[in-house]
Formats: structure tokens, C-alpha cells, sequence
């Protein structure tokens, strides 16, 4: 589908006026797979206020490129406040594509700035929706941002509270499609946190081991399947 570089070449020859039109025929929509090249080009590239508009579009596409653009706001505009607020609403989002787009912007900040994207973390990763909560796992928990010891120990930290907060809920009523969107993205974000500090992540393995929640399990499970931790306890054994 292209690289980011060249569709922020298409885009920078598209008038404004004719941009929504142009991403809808470039999404790859209907299909199995968006086009992340053309949402990642809009993001780093598009003035704040078509973003804005994009980001409170009805389109399912559009509105994914404009979510992912707040996070170049939030890391370049003074009015953090209002976009900050917006990305939360599209994290919990009834379209999963949109909160992918939330997580992507999180990422986005975490480029720019470790320490913004740890402070939004931390917040969100209490917060009483579980979307939100899955959005603070998923934007800290991307191996090129566990670069540093602050932000390895806030990924450790927001996968303890997020598991927690699963386990927390009574276990009749864990059948919540919100809170299974959250048990997913923490069974592979463990993974991620641990690889990036072993030192400390794997005490946390055993401590997962431990537990005999069954959801907790679940997670577990999930994470020694991938071959990422398997290297890491390949190497410790």
C-alpha cells in the first residue's frame, strides 16, 4: 500500500477540501487490512484543524486517521486539555479500528516525549473504563518506546494495575466485551514489558505463575506462547 513518505507526497498535491475524499478511495476499505501507511502519513502531516474534523468524522477511516493525528497535537499544541480529552473518547470508541488509532496516538506522544506519554498513562490506566484502561496497555507496551528505565518501569507498573483491575471484577461478570478487549491486549503486553526489563519483569512472571485467577491465567498462557518471552526464559534457564 505504499509508504508514509509517499503518501504525504499525495497528500501534500490534495486540496483540503478534496481530503476526505481521497482517503476514503486509499483506506483499503472494505477489506481485511487499512492502509497504516496513508493513517501514519496523516498523522505527521495534516494541519491540526482538518485533523480535528477528521478525528469527529462519522467515517470509520477517516476518523481512525484523525485519532491517530491527536497524538502529534498533544506532543506539538498548546491546547492539550481538549485533544487529550477527545483521545479518550476515541479509545473507548464502539470501532475497534478507532481505538487502535488511540493507542497509535499515545505512541506518537511517546516519540516526542517519554514523560508525557508516562503521565497519560498512568492516568488512564485507572480509569473505570476498561477501553481506556486497554489503550494505556496497548500505546506504553511498543517495543520501541522501552528505550529507558522510567518508561520500562511504566510498562511493568500499567500491565500490574491493568491485570488488577481484571482481576478485581467479580468473575461472573468478566463476560464484559470491554474487559475481554483488555485481557486480550494483556495477553501479549506482558510480553513486551518483560523482554524490556527481564531484571524486574520476570519477577513479575512468578508472580503471575502464582495466581490461580482464571483469567489471570488466560494471560499468563497467552504471553509464554510468544517467542519473544521464550527467548528471555530460554536464556534464564
Amino acid at each position: 500500500m505504499g509508504t508514509p513518505r509517499r503518501w504525504a507526497a499525495e497528500i501534500a498535491e490534495t486540496p483540503q477540501e478534496d481530503l476526505p475524499r481521497f482517503l476514503r478511495e486509499h483506506s483499503g476499505l472494505p477489506g481485511p487490512r487499512a492502509n497504516l501507511a496513508l493513517v501514519e502519513a496523516v498523522a505527521q502531516t495534516v494541519p491540526e484543524g482538518a485533523l480535528l474534523d477528521l478525528a469527529c468524522s462519522s467515517d470509520e477511516y477517516l476518523r481512525m486517521c484523525g485519532t491517530a493525528g491527536l497524538g502529534r497535537l498533544l506532543a506539538d499544541g498548546p491546547a492539550r486539555t481538549e485533544v487529550l480529552t477527545l483521545l479518550r473518547e476515541r479509545a473507548a470508541d464502539p470501532l475497534w479500528r478507532v481505538r487502535e488509532a488511540a493507542a497509535m496516538a499515545l505512541q506518537i506522544v511517546g516519540d516526542a516525549d517519554g514523560t508525557d506519554l508516562r503521565s497519560v498513562v498512568a492516568d488512564w490506566v485507572t480509569d473505570p473504563d476498561p477501553l481506556v484502561r486497554r489503550a494505556a496497555v496497548a500505546g506504553i507496551c511498543e517495543p520501541r518506546l522501552l528505550t529507558d528505565p522510567a518508561t520500562r518501569r511504566c510498562a511493568l507498573d500499567t500491565c500490574r494495575t491493568a491485570t488488577a483491575s481484571v482481576r478485581a471484577v467479580p468473575r461472573d461478570l468478566r463476560t464484559d466485551p470491554d474487559l475481554r478487549t483488555l485481557r486480550q491486549a494483556l495477553g501479549y503486553a506482558w510480553s513486551v514489558a518483560i523482554v524490556a526489563a527481564p531484571e524486574e519483569g520476570l519477577l513479575d512472571l512468578d508472580t503471575l505463575g502464582a495466581d490461580d485467577d482464571p483469567d489471570v491465567v488466560w494471560i499468563l498462557r497467552s504471553n509464554l506462547s510468544k517467542a519473544r518471552l521464550r527467548k528471555v526464559l530460554d536464556r534464564r534457564s
